[in-house]
């Protein structure tokens, strides 16, 4: 949700493309609606890649989504699993976010549903402008995917990969023959120079004392085979902004993607 390519000079992906292309890695970065439906955005994806296949004549790709891109590319791999090798999940509330089910109820409380989704559609549009892409805004539509009803409604229709527990694994390779992968943080707070931080603390607090990255209870980040779930990241530092900011003994974002890439090569996907 909110995301891009890249808006002038900065990339949402921030140095994570450049260090995997720098190891051989072929890498494309998507842009869809930064505020959309898991199928609307699911849709846009699909196209991308198949433009992507007709153009260069590749068969299957490896699929990483942060956050919302976690849904998003879980519906690829459900309506179109050949294409689909592994998907790859970071920071994804899989089982909803309770900040989307606090915004929803107090929205709907105050009957400012309507107002705060105008406003928010016009930050999306505005990062659509920036960003060269002009798909469509549906700040309501990301609000129904991403609070827990919405999300568990995709899980029904999309269980490939669905952990078998609560907070556990699911399988890796799934009946539909893709592998899915996800990784999660749980810190809030990592670094005084990170602007975004603050907002990270306040939306924190409606987990109270469960573990979260500030959007994404450690639970909900869950799919497929659980890689690690505690990172020192907030959800921002999982792509590795702002500009790289991070607790000073946290791990590299960049390094868990780079280790991702190869045990991704090393199993011939």
């Amino acid at each position: 949700m909110m995301g891009f390519d890249s808006i002038g000079a900065i990339n949402y992906w921030y140095g994570i493309p450049e260090n995997l292309r720098a190891g051989g890695a072929t890498v494309f970065v998507a842009s869809i609606s930064a505020l959309n439906s898991n199928e609307a955005r699911g849709e846009q994806l699909l196209q991308y890649l198949e433009t992507l296949r007709a153009k260069y004549g590749y068969e299957r790709f490896n699929l990483i989504g942060h956050s919302h891109g976690g849904a998003t590319s879980r519906y690829v791999a459900g309506v179109a699993p050949g294409i689909v090798a592994s998907v790859t999940t970071v920071g994804a509330p899989h089982d909803g976010s309770k900040v989307a089910d606090l915004i929803k109820a107090g929205t709907s409380v105050t009957g400012t549903t309507d107002l705060v989704a105008a406003l928010v559609n016009g930050f999306g549009q505005l990062i659509g402008l920036l960003s060269g892409n002009g798909s469509p805004q549906d700040a309501l539509g990301s609000l129904a995917s991403l609070n827990t009803a919405g999300a568990r409604d995709f899980n029904r229709r999309f269980p490939a990969g669905a952990p078998t527990s609560y907070c556990g694994n699911g399988a890796e390779l799934a009946a539909n023959g893709v592998r899915y992968y996800s990784v999660g943080g749980t810190s809030v707070a990592t670094n005084v120079l990170d602007v975004l931080d603050p907002m990270l603390v306040a939306s924190s607090l409606v987990f109270g004392f469960e573990a979260n990255d500030g959007l994404v209870s450690r639970c909900s980040s869950h799919w497929g085979r659980v890689l690690r779930d505690d990172y020192g990241w907030n959800h921002i530092d999982e792509m590795n902004h702002v500009f790289g900011l991070r607790g000073l003994f946290s791990t590299n974002p960049v390094s868990f993607y780079r280790a991702q890439a190869n045990r991704l090569r090393n199993l011939g996907l």
